[in-house]
């Protein structure tokens, strides 16, 4: 493909329309949609892989930022601020695996960077198919052997966020249910006050690696990807549970897979 041709593609209206579109598909099942982004990132719109993991942590950050505010409703502040311990408990190990998983991605060639790509999206979609329905209980272990389960967990959650450029939630909130015991609602708004900072110690280290100008020479794209991730998830977010679950996460599951066999074959 030209550079004419990809510029085109790369158009205000097709930007936020895709960014649109992935919001709404992540907001129905309650994430940012960033695992979505990325595919399209590298097969409609011809981001270089690590270029699109950088800019799909960008608009992450926005999503991210702006989902907060969004579930004080719900779930309000002073209440995720009671489960600091938890916070501090998953951050951690998550900031390490962040700074680790974002030096590690500007370290790999092209083709295999793909290929992890391409392996944690298969991840995710197991992930949804089988970790997306846990309903909150006792928590799966306590004490010490709790805050060790939980950096650990942290850490790998970290270097998942920072080669996908994503924010974490589809594996946070099946940690916090299922080893910290926290109601869903909650564990929803806990992943946001872990994901926040550890993407910024994920960015951090882009930082350091000229890759990360492409945030620069496509700045006008971002924002306008940004603004439709944004306006997807709340709409998505308010079609929640209009769709089944045992239809819409094999749905989604399913374009998860397509996805990582494209990007495999990059």
């Amino acid at each position: 493909m030209s550079e004419q041709e990809g510029a085109r593609r790369r158009s205000s209206a097709a930007s936020f329309g895709a960014g649109t579109g992935i919001g709404a598909l992540g907001g129905l099942i309650g994430l940012g949609g960033a695992e979505f982004r990325l595919p399209l990132l590298i097969g409609l719109f011809r981001f270089p892989a690590l270029e699109a993991v950088i800019l799909n942590k960008t608009i992450s950050l926005v999503v991210v930022a702006s989902a907060l505010p969004f579930r004080t409703a719900a779930v309000p502040f002073s209440l995720v601020i009671s489960h600091w311990f938890v916070v501090l408990n998953l951050l951690a190990g998550s900031l390490l695996g962040a700074w680790y998983g974002a030096g590690w991605a500007t370290r790999l060639r092209s083709q295999t960077l793909y290929r992890v790509i391409a392996i944690m999206l298969v991840l995710i979609a197991v992930v949804l198919l089988f970790g997306h329905g846990v309903v909150s209980g006792e928590p799966a272990v306590t004490g010490k052997a709790q805050i060790v389960a939980g950096v650990l967990a942290g850490f790998l959650i970290g270097v998942v966020a920072s080669l996908l450029g994503v924010a974490g939630g589809e594996l946070l909130i099946p940690v916090l249910v299922l080893l910290f015991g926290a109601d869903i609602k909650l564990a929803g708004s806990l992943s946001l006050a872990v994901s926040l900072p550890t993407m910024l110690a994920g960015f951090s280290r882009y930082s350091q690696d000229a890759s990360f100008a492409a945030i620069r020479r496509n700045g006008k794209f971002v924002l306008i990807m940004a603004a439709g991730s944004v306006l997807g998830t709340f709409a998505g977010a308010q079609l929640l549970g209009i769709i089944p679950d045992h239809v819409l996460l094999p749905l989604l599951a399913a374009i998860l897979l397509i996805s990582a066999v494209k990007v495999w074959r990059h």
